[in-house]
């Protein structure tokens, strides 16, 4: 295994799975832990840049630490990378997910009162330990310690259960219309092309990889164009909406945004990009 972005190994401490296939000075099972904040960035080295982002919730294994920066990799797909390590709390169990384009949590369950709200990201994860017909109570580790757990309401209609799958992709995508396209990113807050294609196939309960390079191994290759078909440039990813469009993140609108299928393939190729590379279908 040479691709970095899956090796479990920065040279100097592995992970044990690896024992007998890589050199290192040290082999460990590592820690598991999770974000505690919106969006966490992983980067290629302490000092960036940034390649991907895991939310609330999401776990992470930590195999070696540097400074304020730690080694690991994400529980969600496996992504490997480096983390600013202020940004993580105690493993707990999750119970459901956001299920809405956007949510928050917030100390009481009450829309008026004045408070802050910290956002939740479509996909995050979340520990309910009270769940209303309103609102749901959440438990949460904001300090690194055991006196630094405590609840708050996030309300019910944004949630659903882990086990709860969507069915269509495409519907899943979609609630993201609009969402700013940041590089490498994985939320309803900033999001690449991959980070959506990931998101949508992932709340579908098909887990595929991270990066469009990567994708381009999901499914099986295919010619006529149907909902949820992937179709692949050097660099980018988009997913076919319907007959006649697209829908992804791109740097042409800086957002999460429907294109036609034609025009897409022409511009990106007018732009120097290159023509498609594959066309695959993902299926469950």
């Amino acid at each position: 295994m040479t691709d970095r972005r899956l090796l479990k190994s920065n040279g100097r401490v592995a992970h044990v799975s690896l024992e007998g296939v890589v050199k290192a000075d040290r082999f460990t099972e590592g820690t598991w832990h999770q974000v505690n904040v919106t969006t966490a960035a992983i980067l290629a080295t302490p000092q960036g840049p940034r390649e991907r982002e895991i939310l609330t919730g999401d776990s992470f294994c930590v195999l070696d630490r540097e400074d304020r920066f730690v080694f690991g990799f994400s529980g969600r797909d496996g992504y490997c990378g480096w983390l600013f390590a202020d940004l993580l709390r105690d493993l707990r169990t999750a119970t459901h997910r956001v299920s809405a384009a956007r949510s928050f949590r917030k100390a009481t369950p009450d829309i008026k009162a004045w408070e802050p709200a910290m956002p939740l990201s479509y996909g995050a994860r979340v520990e309910v330990v009270d769940e209303g017909p309103r609102w749901s109570t959440i438990l949460v580790q904001d300090e690194p310690n055991a006196e630094g757990f405590r609840e708050y309401a996030v309300p019910t209609a944004h949630l659903a259960p882990l086990d709860a799958q969507a069915t269509d992709p495409v519907a899943e995508a979609a609630k993201l219309l609009g969402t700013p396209y940041v590089w490498g990113g994985n939320s309803s807050f900033g999001i690449d092309c991959s980070g959506l294609v990931q998101m949508a196939y992932e709340m579908c309960g098909v887990p595929i990889p991270a990066d469009s390079d990567q994708q381009m191994s999901a499914g099986e290759a295919a010619t006529d164009y149907r909902p949820g078909d992937l179709v692949f440039w050097k660099g980018h990813v988009a997913m076919v909406a319907d007959a006649d469009r697209f829908i992804h993140a791109n740097a042409g609108a800086m957002a999460v945004s429907y294109e036609g299928i034609g025009a897409t393939i022409r511009r990106i190729e007018e732009q120097g990009e290159g023509p498609v590379l594959a066309h695959r279908r993902v299926t469950a």
